[in-house]
């Protein structure tokens, strides 16, 4: 696998993936290095000069006028660490630890936050040799950045702390010693870069947006599924319908239903029968997935401005870049601003979570229709059991889709919240973390929705016609579902099935499977 290139200029979410669930490498591009160094030089300018400059010599949030003595800069810096270590709850997951790490990293590789070169390297080190700071995952209110467990992350840079390493769990000097690296001392302003900052929100909402997008293909090709064992049309998909409604998420699946349905017998078989429409679970999934599309891809370009941002507090600058009012010297500006704020990824993040939860929704609407007998086609059997009375066959999968329907409709949404911290000098926050996590449980539980239609599509394709063939792409995925999940011929626990066809999408493989048959993937 390819190494990643932390440049602060063009880290992707699918870059964010390789390296927090593949374990690809990282090198900080030499460019970036430069720039770092230049950083660093324009605080030392701000040190010798003397005058206060938050984040530099003053103390933070609302201890921003005590000035602190040049001999205890050192200890400022590292008695930050300390305090804002203050995490609860679950600790983050390994990916979610190396998402956090890398867009840390990155956010530094900018050259805007006057760290030094030999920290942002040990970050890169940490990753390349697997060393994994122990991360409450709460306490971060989106403002000033997701302070509490990026200090939890930091403590281990400075040999405190606790860290994993090959799976065990270790202090933090004694992790760093196993993988052959020493703990840094931090300098003025250092402390203070390295906790300040947007990383958890967008590292997590970057691993989620790509889960996301993987359960709304997925769901596109469990909806073509249904169009045909439901003996459905695809003339929704048509590309004049489209047309008079030009939204770019519509016009995307309906392509992707063409494409999945293209060259199916069992469309053809009753392209002149006597139903005039069908369901709207089925005639507006282009419009109800294209929505969900939409609201995806307007996560997805914040998510990019995100990690190639520089988001910490105070920023350092060129000073002929700045305001010549800016605190600093003739040679460098330090500007205090708001770049750490979350609320443009809370706000998408909440939206995206909504869009999921409309996803799941019409996707376990289709799956009742393929189940409930008094809607289902003849010749479907209830609940597609082969002899159901006697087996309740694919019955309580619905009910689970049902319930993880009413849990992501329960989702909080909690960027609309605020609660004023720092003796009311942060009286505005973002709850931007809080965000990221609902929305990474509303990808997990969308992926099972949209598997249990998957699950039930192929069930029900055992009763077609023997002599009518799926289309080549519908077929793709009916064989990969059977891969992990055979017919139901009699009553058996669904409950690892359902895990099962999950993991195909989770992991991208009904992607892969697709692309593999048709040719192109889906979009």
């Amino acid at each position: 696998m390819r190494e990643v290139v932390a440049d602060g200029e063009t880290l992707t979410p699918e870059d964010v993936e390789r390296v927090a669930r593949d374990d690809a490498s990282v090198r900080i591009a030499d460019e970036a290095r430069e720039r770092v160094r230049e950083s660093r030089e324009r605080v030392r300018d701000v040190l010798e000069a003397g005058d206060p400059v938050y984040g530099v010599n003053t103390g933070f949030g609302s201890l921003v006028d005590t000035q602190i003595d040049a001999d205890d800069l050192e200890a400022l810096q590292t008695n930050l660490i300390r305090s804002h270590a203050a995490g609860a709850g679950r600790e983050l997951e390994r990916e979610e630890v190396r998402a956090l790490l890398l867009t840390r990293l990155n956010a530094l590789a900018k050259g805007y936050s006057g760290i030094r070169e030999r920290v942002v390297s040990l970050l890169a080190e940490m990753l390349n040799a697997g060393v994994h700071p122990v991360v409450p995952s709460r306490g971060s209110l989106g403002a000033s950045g997701d302070l509490a467990p990026l200090a939890h992350l930091a403590l281990v840079l400075i040999g405190e702390g606790t860290a994993e390493v090959g799976g065990e769990r270790l202090a933090g000097d004694e992790a760093l010693a196993r993988a052959g690296l020493d703990p840094v001392t931090l300098e003025a302003k250092e402390g203070l870069a390295l906790i300040n900052g947007t990383q958890l929100t967008t590292g997590l909402a970057a691993l989620a947006l790509l889960d996301g997008e993987r359960a709304l293909r997925a769901a596109d090709a469990a909806g073509a599924l249904t169009t045909e064992v439901t003996m459905s049309t695809t003339a929704n998909c048509d590309p004049a319908i489209q047309g008079v409604r030009p939204h770019d998420g519509q016009a995307a699946s309906a392509r992707n239903v063409k494409r999945l349905t293209a060259d199916s017998e069992v469309v053809e078989s009753h392209r002149n029968c006597d139903r005039v429409q069908d369901a709207y679970s089925i005639r507006c999934l282009p419009q109800v997935h294209g929505a969900v599309r939409d609201a995806l891809a307007h996560l997805r370009g914040a998510v990019e401005t995100e990690l190639n941002s520089a988001t910490d507090n105070p920023l350092v600058f060129d000073a002929a870049d700045a305001d010549p009012r800016a605190s600093g010297t003739d040679r460098a500006a330090v500007l205090s601003g708001g770049n750490f704020h979350g609320e443009v990824l809370a706000l998408r993040l909440d939206y995206a979570a909504s869009a999921l939860a409309e996803l799941a929704a019409i996707s376990e609407r289709r799956t009742d229709r393929l189940l409930n007998p008094e809607i289902q086609e003849e010749y479907l059997p209830p609940f597609l059991s082969p002899n159901s009375g006697l087996h309740s066959g694919l019955m309580i999968p619905q009910y689970t889709a049902a319930s993880l329907v009413n849990d992501l409709r329960s989702l909080g949404r909690p960027s609309t919240d605020n609660t004023p911290v720092s003796g009311n000098q942060e009286d505005h926050v973002s709850m931007s973390a809080g965000s990221a996590y609902g929305f990474r449980e509303a990808a997990e539980k969308a992926a099972t929705v949209v598997g249990v239609e998957l699950l039930c599509g192929s069930q029900a394709s055992e009763f077609l016609d023997d002599e009518l063939r799926h289309a080549p792409g519908t077929r793709a995925v009916y064989d990969l579902v059977r891969d992990v999940s055979p017919a139901v011929t009699e009553d058996r626990s669904l409950s690892g099935d359902m895990e099962a066809v999950g993991d195909l999408i989770r992991e991208g493989l009904v992607d892969d499977a697709v692309e593999r048959e048709i040719g192109e993937a889906l979009e």
